[in-house]
């Protein structure tokens, strides 16, 4: 089997749990991506990850690695899935429109903010999850959340002077979390809100 020659960097950004977007504004990483997004490369690539225990996954315009892991990791996946999703109520209280290709400086957080009752309180909801303390002001927590949106690999820093930042196509994959969580009809009155 003979690989593609980004193979090794294809895998250093992977198993960190980063993702490859066909929106990066990095053009080494869009390069990555089109080499993976070849139908060949990416079943070789698929054949060779998996005899190493990982899964190469395809999004809508991203990869990413998945691997089967022990229950002990349910939880911890759990409280993931959790922050990311009061992550997500977040930044769409902020923009309905906050998806892939988006850009945002994070004084225009703290300004909607400063002029929006509902994104105030769900701001402040978020000082838990990004382990903030309750004297930590506004614009810092749109700073730290957007850094944990870059962290965890769904955004990018576009313009350094201008603190413009950019939603990467990964952000589809958090969508999707919330989108096939399904709550049947007939419990859906039983959940506290």
């Amino acid at each position: 089997m003979s690989v593609p020659k980004q193979t090794g960097e294809i895998f250093d950004i992977l198993s960190k749990g980063q993702f490859i977007c066909s929106n990066s504004s990095d053009g080494d990483i869009r390069k990555l991506f089109d080499v993976i997004d070849d139908k060949n490369n990416f079943e070789t690539l698929a054949e060779y990850f998996k005899a190493i225990n990982f899964i190469l996954e395809k999004g809508d315009e991203f990869y990413y690695f998945s691997r089967t892991e022990s229950k002990a990791d349910l939880e911890r996946k759990l409280e993931t899935a959790f922050r990311w999703i009061d992550l997500i109520d977040f930044f769409k209280s902020f923009d309905n429109s906050f998806a892939s290709g988006y850009r945002v400086t994070p004084s225009e957080i703290a300004v909607k903010i400063s002029v929006d009752a509902v994104l105030k309180n769900k701001a402040d909801g978020i000082r838990n999850i990004l382990k903030l303390d309750d004297k930590t002001s506004y614009p810092e927590i749109g700073n730290k959340a957007i850094d944990s949106l870059i962290k965890d690999g769904f955004a990018e820093m576009e313009n350094e002077i201008l603190k413009t930042y950019k939603v990467l196509a990964s952000f589809k994959y958090l969508e999707e979390l919330v989108t096939n969580i399904n709550i049947p009809e007939n419990i859906q009155n039983e959940i506290p809100e």
